[in-house]
């Protein structure tokens, strides 16, 4: 990922440190080429994803087919989640979309939006996102509703 990615997910994972222990586990993407099909590229980078999922772990599967949720939605789930007392997994697919697999398994599917994002932009958007429906549940004055 560029610096600048790298920085910014520092700096949410600094402002929820304390609150939530959050760990980025960037998996390899599949091999794409002309003597490699990316369905097989998917499948790869879908058992990499399903290995690294503990069985405990509740997961929300990033997909422009997902349910889309405002801030105070995604703060109300992250409430629930806490009360559930699992690990949560985001599994953010490959430039082609995330393994079906890897939908199947998923508790929830979320949009972040309808719009094509770029890989490096998903990550900052859900960490930042994270620690916005963290400022609402922690009364902390970051977010505004407008």
């Amino acid at each position: 990922m560029p610096d600048w990615v790298t920085a910014g997910c520092q700096e949410y994972s600094k402002r929820l440190r304390g609150a939530f222990d959050l760990q980025i586990h960037e998996l390899p993407l599949g091999q794409r080429g002309k003597s490699r099909s990316i369905e097989k590229a998917i499948r790869s980078e879908g058992d990499a994803m399903l290995n690294a999922i503990a069985e405990r772990d509740t997961v929300v599967a990033l997909d422009v087919k997902g349910k889309p949720w405002n801030t105070e939605q995604l703060s109300q789930h992250m409430e629930d989640w806490r009360m559930q007392g699992n690990n949560m997994t985001f599994l953010i697919g490959g430039p082609d979309g995330l393994d079906a697999r890897c939908l199947q398994r998923a508790d929830m599917c979320w949009s972040l939006s309808n719009l094509t994002l770029p890989h490096p932009a998903v990550r900052i958007l859900l960490i930042e996102q994270l620690y916005r429906a963290w400022s609402i549940l922690s009364n902390h004055p970051y977010h505004r509703q407008g």
